[in-house]
């Protein structure tokens, strides 16, 4: 019998930290799209393309680091990752030419990897007891959120006091300082026996076998496209696209007087409004199919975005919208790492969510590097928009067929 664990433990509230700090300084990206194309004089695709390279290689960092965590061990993965993560900011501060921002991201991508969703969420969820382990997934997913909440507001402001590449140097040391909450990160192993004598290529061949791990890789890719698209270009589009801030009204009356900074604080309350969505979704994958709870997000998420292009783009809407798509944003986290881990076990969790999380990033990568692309070509961003729509719609389909329930060992 599992011995009884609280629902916040040190491992959770450490790995909430570093979560906090990692995606609040990822989410703050799309803030610099203007500024650094305007100081070059690069076409909007060039920074788009560094972004979707960064997202990219997260995603090829996101099994390998998982894979690191579970050979050399969890802490080390992590620090290792923080090192990476601080090293891409420093470089990218230095650079002045699209070429090697987009050598940089790499750095940036891989530091993500090591201290975001497929290290930290696989040592709390060993961390965690069963009954706890979906909201503790869920907390750690909000955490993620908490961190973008702040994260482009803070960057509008630092960029107010001192240039773009003295802001990336202060995040390099921010995402260092992050360590110091390593000493708690000390999880138990949380396998069965059969677990443990089942070897990482032993269950990949049974993960690789099932058509049920092949169908989320695959909805997974859409979740990485709107989510990626939106933080690196919805500032942009807001800024450039939405109706005037009308004088005297509630907006301007509390300091949001132009489109750029109601672009970056619509992203914060994507993040705000995430946070809650994220807890709910973690509430209810305790209590009902994970599988439908992520169709319903995907269609949810389909629908909205529908709605949005289809409207006047106003201050209003906007609003709207942040809160709306913000309240399923990272709902899909702790639904798809659980379905994991109620599938194939603790074990290799980190290593198989990776796998999956590839297919996010590559989502990450197409949305990013077309919603550059497509502004360049077509002046807008209505016909990336829409393909966000169909593979939403997608997600939503292929999610439906998955059998939840946990997967016969291979021989």
């Amino acid at each position: 019998m599992q011995k009884s664990v609280p629902l916040f433990t040190p491992v959770l509230v450490a790995g909430c930290v570093i979560m906090l700090i990692s995606f609040a300084i990822r989410a703050s990206f799309g803030v610099f799209q203007i500024p650094i194309a305007e100081e070059f004089g690069w076409l909007r695709a060039e920074f788009s393309l560094a972004i979707a390279i960064q997202n990219l290689a997260w995603g090829i960092g996101q099994p390998i680091f998982g894979a690191l965590a579970e050979k050399i061990g969890d802490r080390k993965a992590i620090i290792l990752g923080a090192l990476t993560y601080a090293a891409g900011l420093v470089l990218s501060s230095f650079a002045v030419t699209p070429e090697a921002h987009q050598l940089y991201e790499i750095f940036v991508g891989f530091g993500i990897a090591g201290t975001g969703f497929g290290v930290i969420l696989a040592v709390v969820g060993r961390a965690s007891s069963d009954e706890h382990r979906s909201m503790s997934l869920a907390i750690a997913t909000a955490a993620g959120s908490a961190g973008q909440v702040f994260g482009a507001p803070v960057a509008e402001y630092l960029l107010s006091l001192m240039s773009w590449q003295m802001v990336f140097l202060v995040f390099a040391g921010t995402v260092l300082a992050s360590l110091m909450c390593l000493p708690l990160m000390r999880a138990p192993q949380g396998s069965s026996r059969v677990e443990i004598e089942e070897s990482m290529g032993q269950l990949l061949t049974r993960a690789f076998r099932d058509p049920s791990y092949t169908l989320i890789f695959l909805g997974f890719f859409s979740c990485g496209y709107q989510l990626a698209f939106i933080t690196a270009h919805f500032p942009a589009f807001v800024t450039e696209m939405c109706g005037p801030i009308v004088p005297g009204g509630v907006l301007h009356n509390i300091g949001i007087t132009t489109t750029s900074a109601l672009g970056a604080v619509s992203i914060s309350l994507i993040g705000l409004a995430n946070i809650a969505g994220t807890l709910t979704a973690g509430y209810l994958g305790k209590r009902y199919s994970k599988k439908y709870l992520l169709a319903g997000i995907y269609t949810g998420r389909t629908l909205i975005a529908a709605a949005f292009i289809l409207t006047p783009i106003t201050p209003a809407t906007v609003l709207l919208f942040s809160v709306s798509m913000g309240a399923l944003w990272l709902a899909t986290v702790p639904l798809t790492s659980g379905l994991i881990a109620h599938i194939y076990g603790l074990r290799y969790m980190g290593t198989l969510y990776g796998i999956v999380f590839f297919s996010h990033q590559l989502g990450s990568f197409m949305g990013v590097w077309l919603g550059g692309r497509m502004y360049d070509v077509y002046g807008d961003y209505t016909m990336v928009w829409w393909i966000g729509v169909g593979v939403g719609a997608f997600s939503a389909i292929v999610h439906l067929p998955v059998r939840e329930f946990r997967a016969p060992r291979v021989a």
